[in-house]
């Protein structure tokens, strides 16, 4: 059985812990003097009643977490997290409704990118700001984050860390997983501040270099600028936020054995690692050669435009360069299908994952195998390794019940009269994290004009995908709420 009263504590401290984050943009607020000061502060007041009424009225000792309470508490915990998260932006005149404020803080949270602001430049800086931070904590994880400053949970953290934080399951770098958390949050923070510190030798204002910083390390993609990287028309920007989306969708255990434990070989003979790259190398080779031989860009403009949308899509990043419905239909389904793939297990990035679209491409050359050769026996490799029959399987489930998602949350929206070219890419760039889709909602549009009910059906998807569905729809079957 669940015990509430512990898990009432915990959400206490995760609550509290996403009202302390509010202090960084309303100092902000305070020292500018612009109007968030006030939508800030009275978030900053509510979380704060909300989690000490918790911690203060509940005088149970914190608990073992296992794994049925260590799934409930993460989807709870992102629920509180982007409760709270959004009340800044519903007490400010900037939306216009609690389920814009929702979507918003969702967004940022999953590092979807998605937005319902239709002036970001009128919107306060200290708001833009605390909607850099959303990405940035819910990048590596609000739960990873906690386990890595409050160790309350004692080896009970595992089950948070595994329902939280994809890609980690098999591997811990620390004995401990506090420290395993501490370590990831580490270099976190390091691929940060070297961004923040390369945009602003490239010429990108202070405020602007920490907004984009944080939300091109969380893969998130909300921009201070209402056309994104394209208002700064700097090639050196580009080039600079290109690089460190690639670093954001690699594995961070990876990126730990290169920079911590000194093992390049271990980087650069990473399986997922290799079919991340080639997949980035061809896609932006077929994209250039499109843009170039459709258009009278130079070869260069035409690299330079693919790589980033390529980097941005299949990271799930979300920034925009240029407004890339405009190109080719060829060029266009590409990054339709690189939605899909996403970065590596383990990164801030979203989509499928590029390790599990090549498992599913070796079970499928495993079949053409039994198919011709009945009688022999064929085991699925990746990396050098066999994967398990339970492995392949879960990969298969997870496919299955990402397109049943998929398949009903476009009846929902098509349903409310949207078109089915927005309708599919809607859904799809919200399960998968992305941003912008195409459409009514592509990168030179917003998600403002959806009808109230989409938005909380593209919220859903958003948390859903973040999650990696597992984890939000294991809660609503019977048997998690057995004995």
């Amino acid at each position: 059985m669940i015990y509430w009263p512990g898990m009432a504590k915990l959400l206490g401290f995760f609550v509290l812990g996403v009202s302390a984050c509010l202090i960084i943009p309303l100092g902000y607020a305070l020292f500018h003097a612009d109007a968030g000061a006030a939508p800030l502060l009275w978030s900053f007041l509510i979380g704060t009643a909300l989690g000490s009424g918790s911690l203060l009225l509940i005088r149970t000792e914190v608990y073992e977490v296992g794994r049925k309470e260590g799934i409930l508490f993460v989807v709870l915990a992102w629920v509180a997290a982007v409760t709270v998260g959004g009340l800044p932006l519903y007490f400010s005149p900037h939306v216009d409704s609690f389920a814009d404020a929702i979507f918003e803080s969702v967004s940022g949270f999953t590092t979807t990118g998605a937005t319902i602001l239709t002036d970001i430049e009128a919107v306060p800086e200290s708001l833009l700001l605390w909607r850099a931070m959303t990405h940035w904590i819910g990048g590596m994880g609000i739960i990873v984050l906690g386990i890595a400053i409050l160790p309350l949970v004692g080896t009970g953290g595992m089950e948070l860390y595994r329902a939280e934080f994809s890609g980690a399951r098999s591997e811990k770098l620390k004995p401990r997983i506090a420290e395993t958390a501490l370590s990831l949050w580490k270099i976190y923070v390091a691929f940060t501040l070297a961004e923040y510190v390369a945009l602003r030798l490239a010429g990108m204002s202070a405020f602007d270099s920490v907004c984009h910083s944080f939300a091109t390390m969380a893969t998130g993609g909300f921009s201070t600028r209402g056309i994104s990287i394209e208002a700064y028309q700097s090639p050196l920007i580009e080039s600079i936020i290109v690089v460190f989306m690639i670093i954001a969708g690699i594995n961070f255990t990876q990126h730990y054995r290169l920079l911590v434990e000194r093992k390049p070989r271990s980087f650069f003979s990473d399986a997922e690692i290799r079919a991340y790259g080639l997949v980035i190398l061809l896609s932006t080779a077929a994209i250039t050669v499109s843009l170039y031989l459709s258009s009278k860009a130079s070869i260069v403009d035409a690299f330079r435009l693919s790589i980033f949308q390529v980097a941005s899509i299949i990271t799930t990043t979300g920034f925009s360069s240029t407004d890339f419905e405009q190109w080719t239909p060829f060029a266009t389904f590409i990054l339709l299908v690189l939605m899909f793939i996403g970065g590596c297990t383990g990164s801030t990035a979203g989509g499928m994952k590029t390790a599990r679209i090549a498992l599913l491409l070796r079970v499928v050359g495993r079949e053409f195998k039994r198919m011709t050769e009945r009688r022999g026996i064929f085991a699925v490799r990746f990396g050098g390794r066999a994967v398990s029959e339970n492995t392949v399987q879960s990969v298969l489930n997870l496919v299955y019940l990402a397109f049943i998602i998929n398949f009903a949350a476009c009846i929902c929206l098509t349903a409310l009269g949207l078109d089915l070219i927005t309708a599919f890419s809607a859904v799809a760039a919200s399960m998968f994290n992305i941003g912008p889709g195409l459409g009514t909602v592509g990168p030179a549009e917003n998600y403002h004009h959806l009808p109230t009910l989409a938005k909380w059906v593209l919220s859903f998807c958003m948390l859903a995908g973040r999650l990696e569905f597992y984890t939000v729809f294991v809660i609503m079957t019977p048997m998690f709420w057995r004995k």
